[in-house]
């Protein structure tokens, strides 16, 4: 988490924008058990701070100063429902009266799960069987874009090798636009590829995507922006590789612009 002063000296419109961020991710840790006293104290001083600031929108002053009157501890007892934590509701007040003096309109991503702590996804959407492993995807903003196509087309899970950017990175969560929140993912080594079923890679040469027939359940493979799919990645894709005909001069498509073709196809395949 950002060092508080770090934060406030960040100017204004941008230290708005990195609060709400800060501000979710506390949220959704309390809310899932993960954080404590240590990190609502943070909440609690940056809203000190905040409205103490003239610049601060008045709007989001008040809401300041509801999380300063709204609980002293972070803390949740076994006994006690999420959305009755001391200090939950003022923190969630504040968290949203940011997004709106920051001109966010919440969608259905930036709200949080009480039962799990984290940002929700519509229930039932996901097709647990379509898995996508990213191997060293280094920019943040095809990283986001690829969470974000994920989501909208229900894959299971993202599994990121050692090399892929950051999901937490500013580029990654503005592109994203609250996915990384919304859908399960984890970091792992290439030899994960054994555990999670049939595997594919989305690489040049390979069967057409129109004649290309897509598993029930099984892991697609994202190569690198530069170099592609490793040929160690490959020789662990036991389905081959699928191709997506181009015509024009440039022959080539952004890895995030890719595999929303690819998702299309494999999720009609199964019938959705």
């Amino acid at each position: 988490m950002i060092p508080l002063q770090k934060l406030l000296h960040l100017p204004g419109r941008a230290r708005l924008r990195k609060a709400t961020l800060v501000l979710t991710e506390i949220q959704s840790g309390l809310m899932a058990g993960r954080y404590g006293e240590p990190e609502f104290d943070y909440a609690r001083k940056l809203a000190a701070a905040l409205a103490a600031d003239p610049v601060t929108p008045e709007a989001t002053a008040r809401a300041c100063l509801v999380l300063l009157a709204d609980g002293q501890s972070g803390g949740i007892s076994p006994d006690m429902r999420p959305g009755d934590q001391p200090g939950l509701r003022g923190l969630d007040c504040l968290r949203h009266a940011l997004m709106s003096d920051t001109g966010q309109s919440p969608a259905d991503w930036d709200l949080i799960d009480p039962a799990t702590g984290r940002l929700s996804a519509p229930r039932g959407s996901s097709l647990p069987g379509m898995k996508v492993y990213c191997e060293d995807i280094r920019s943040p903003f095809n990283l986001g874009s690829i969470f974000r196509t994920a989501d909208a087309f229900g894959a299971g899970e993202l599994i990121l090798s050692p090399g892929c950017a950051d999901p937490a990175h500013s580029r990654c969560a503005r592109s994203a636009m609250g996915a990384t929140g919304a859908i399960l993912h984890s970091r792992a080594a290439l030899e994960t590829l054994v555990a999670n079923g049939p595997a594919f890679a989305l690489e040049l040469g390979g069967t057409d995507i129109a004649d290309f027939e897509f598993p029930r359940a099984g892991i697609v493979v994202l190569g690198s922006e530069e170099l592609g799919v490793s040929p160690e990645a490959l020789r662990l894709c036991g389905l081959g590789r699928v191709s997506i005909p181009m015509i024009g001069a440039k022959g080539s498509l952004n890895v995030a612009v890719a595999f929303g073709i690819l998702l299309h196809a494999w999720r009609s395949s199964l019938g959705f």
